[in-house]
């Protein structure tokens, strides 16, 4: 009995992606791309950000992204791929995005009505207008920013050079 509950939920997945793959494919950032290693599996897909601006820009960034069998009611799993310094990615690649808990305290967690491009477009803004030293994930990156900013912004870009050149 468990097993066909498990099933027809794969499939209401399955066909929402079917969906939200086309919308994300036609509305992307232009610093973002999408990769499916297995065209079958839409719930397992590679996005790689390229920022034009700010501290990253210059790097390539990769992140992977796992849609459970519970989604819309729950958010994908996010991983950032390519080591960085960053205030809200952590060295092991966890992300902090409000929109990628299941319940946040700023009410802007994940909701049903979310979508993959909203995941998407939430991941391109950590490199711009979502940037966050005062919630960080990376203590030490956000410290490091407030007592050092040339220091900062210097990390940065051997980070960049070193894990995520274009």
């Amino acid at each position: 009995m468990g097993t066909s509950k498990v099933s027809t939920r794969v499939s209401i997945r399955d066909k929402l992606l079917i969906k939200e793959v086309q919308e994300l494919e036609s509305n992307l950032p232009g610093t973002c791309r999408t990769h499916f290693s297995n065209p079958n599996e839409l719930h397992r897909l590679e996005i790689t950000i390229t920022p034009d601006e700010g501290y990253w820009c210059g790097g390539k960034f990769k992140f992977l992204i796992e849609v459970p069998d519970e989604y819309n009611m729950v958010p994908p799993k996010v991983k950032c791929l390519t080591r960085l310094w960053h205030p809200n990615i952590n060295e092991e690649g966890a992300i902090c995005l409000s929109l990628l808990r299941q319940s946040s305290i700023d009410g802007l967690g994940w909701a049903p009505t979310r979508r993959l491009k909203d995941v998407v477009w939430g991941l391109n803004s950590l490199f711009t207008d979502l940037l966050n030293f005062e919630d960080p994930l990376n203590n030490e990156a956000a410290e490091h920013y407030s007592k050092d900013k040339e220091g900062f912004k210097s990390k940065v870009r051997e980070f960049v050079h070193l894990y995520a050149r274009r």
